[in-house]
């Protein structure tokens, strides 16, 4: 069995004391006010209040930041031959040694979806890779689940351990740690929490009431070639859309989702130099797609959103194996119309023919 311990609720900031003396920063789940209440995860510091809810906003950042730095560069020109021109540049990726406490099993899932694209693909993307190698995942279970999520539609549960380094179950007032990877195990055999073999059996039937809460999930087998099949369908599309925004939120909150742009900035001869950018972008913006050309292939919402829905359930199952949706329901709560994925989908399946 992999190491377990037992971490008392008072004895949760000399935890996290402790596991920031590890790392260089630990992201915590904090409550931000706003017009809308939210969860979000920050930094952690001596004296702050950690929620352990599910946050408002996946903590995908840690790993694809909303913007980062690819590269800088500056220019410089030869005074005796102004046509000998050189650039020197930087592309050294910046990763901090992260810790994410306490995000759920959806999210833990997400940072598996990317992976795939990012490290397994073609070439791996050395930004990404360098931030993933210095995470370390604590999910914690969910209890039960929510009208809005449906991560074990998606291969997923409230307590699957996939992209986790220590899985965590609340018991009472207390946490029972397992270690997942050999990450986690080292960091809960360095701790001096006591051991939580004699817990283990209350925390597996917490879990296991999680997955009886939950009702029944579809098969979904069907679902990336029944999506495929339907591609051509505008009508069909036209009516899954028809009440979207094309806001794009869905995607901004979602664990799974990295699209994004590249930009360069300022001025390579300039003081300062030029920098090159990578941020978020999304599917569902009517510029996206816009080639440098002047031709746009998605300028309508219909087929951005059927480009959206057929990534995840069709396009990337056929690439990977599996779907880019950790079901964690943010796309659902967050959409101003309450525009439901899994009806998409659903119908999608029970229509295709």
């Amino acid at each position: 069995m992999s190491t377990l311990r037992i971490l008392t609720s008072d004895g949760l900031p000399a935890f996290l004391s402790f596991l920031s003396q590890k790392h260089h920063r630990v992201l915590v789940p904090v409550v931000k006010s706003a017009n809308k209440r939210s969860v979000i995860f920050e930094p952690w510091r001596a004296g702050m209040p950690v929620v352990l809810e599910k946050a408002t906003v996946p903590p995908k950042e840690a790993v694809l930041p909303q913007c980062e730095t690819l590269l800088t560069y500056k220019k410089s020109k030869n005074q005796e031959d102004l046509g000998d021109i050189t650039v020197s540049l930087d592309d050294t990726p910046e990763a901090l040694s992260t810790v994410i406490f306490a995000c759920r099993p959806c999210d833990a899932r997400g940072f598996r979806v990317l992976d795939r694209p990012f490290l397994n693909g073609l070439f791996a993307d050395p930004y990404y890779k360098a931030r993933r190698e210095s995470l370390t995942v604590f999910t914690i279970t969910c209890s039960s689940g929510c009208n809005t999520c449906f991560c074990h539609w998606v291969g997923g549960g409230p307590s699957s351990p996939e992209g986790s380094d220590v899985l965590m179950t609340k018991i009472e007032e207390a946490l029972m740690l397992q270690a997942i990877s050999p990450a986690g195990e080292t960091l809960l055999k360095d701790c001096d929490l006591p051991d939580g073999k004699d817990v283990f059996p209350r925390a597996e039937a917490v879990r296991k009431a999680a997955w009886a809460s939950l009702a029944p999930a579809p098969d979904l087998k069907q679902v990336p070639q029944k999506i495929a099949a339907l591609f051509g369908n505008d009508d069909f599309w036209q009516r899954q859309t028809s009440a979207c925004l094309a806001c794009g939120a869905c995607t901004y909150f979602c664990p799974a989702c990295y699209c994004f742009n590249i930009t360069d900035e300022g001025d390579g001869f300039g003081v300062h130099g030029g920098r090159r950018l990578r941020s978020w972008d999304n599917c569902m913006s009517s510029l996206f797609t816009h080639e440098a050309s002047g031709h746009n292939p998605r300028m309508r919402k219909m087929p951005r959103m059927r480009n959206r829905i057929s990534h995840k359930f069709s396009t990337y199952p056929e690439n990977w194996g599996t779907f880019s949706c950790s079901g964690c329901g943010r796309c659902i709560s967050n959409c101003p119309v309450s525009l439901d994925i899994r009806a998409i989908v659903l119908t999608a399946l029970n229509n295709a023919g």
